[in-house]
């Protein structure tokens, strides 16, 4: 186990909980993917909530593999995750840098569409989303950091929607973690109503 603050059971079930009870809504939703959805996630209230963004960099950084020397997201739903991980990170003495992928290159002065510590070209990075439905924003953010020369093989999420995005994922060769299934955040969500 590489983190000290160990995520546990318990720690998993208090997680899934601020998940079913701040993150998860039931109703008629159309998803960023365009798609229609009777259950909407959105994880900004956990991850923007200090109690929330220490549990999930405990357990997202317990899934990163010791050879990965940042992570990185498409702005804006990774955004607190990236930084989350990188801080709980150094808490433990390892190198591990936080990057943002931009949506479309900086306007002005580099043109840049990463920001943050960049690392040595061929450097092995991790991605980091909020919730995969379709895998498309870790795709477009996968892209861009391979293209800059990185090595992205795992993404990393805190909620799959289980709607295609890890066939998605594989077939650009990349491996989906899921810290949990759209099924048990709704599941946790009607057993605390």
């Amino acid at each position: 186990m590489i983190s000290s603050a160990i995520y546990d059971e318990a720690s998993r079930d208090k997680l899934l909980t601020l998940l079913a009870t701040f993150a998860y809504r039931q109703g008629s939703f159309t998803l960023s993917s365009g798609q229609n959805s009777n259950h909407y996630v959105n994880c900004k209230p956990v991850t923007l909530s200090g109690v929330g963004l220490a549990a999930l960099s405990t357990a997202i950084l317990e899934r990163i593999e010791l050879q990965v020397v940042a992570v990185a997201g498409l702005t804006l739903g990774a955004d607190p995750l990236v930084s989350g991980v990188a801080m709980r990170a150094a808490q433990e003495n390892r190198a591990l840098d936080a990057l943002i992928v931009r949506k479309e290159p900086k306007g002005h002065g580099t043109g840049a569409w990463i920001e943050g510590p960049l690392p040595p070209i061929g450097s092995q990075i991790t991605v980091l989303e909020d919730v995969i439905t379709t895998g498309n924003s870790s795709i477009k953010a996968v892209e861009h950091l391979r293209e800059a020369g990185y090595h992205v093989r795992r993404v990393i999420t805190i909620v799959d929607r289980e709607e295609g995005g890890e066939a998605s994922l594989k077939q650009n060769q990349l491996e989906l973690v899921s810290l949990f299934k759209l099924d048990q955040v709704s599941s946790r969500a009607q057993a605390l109503m």
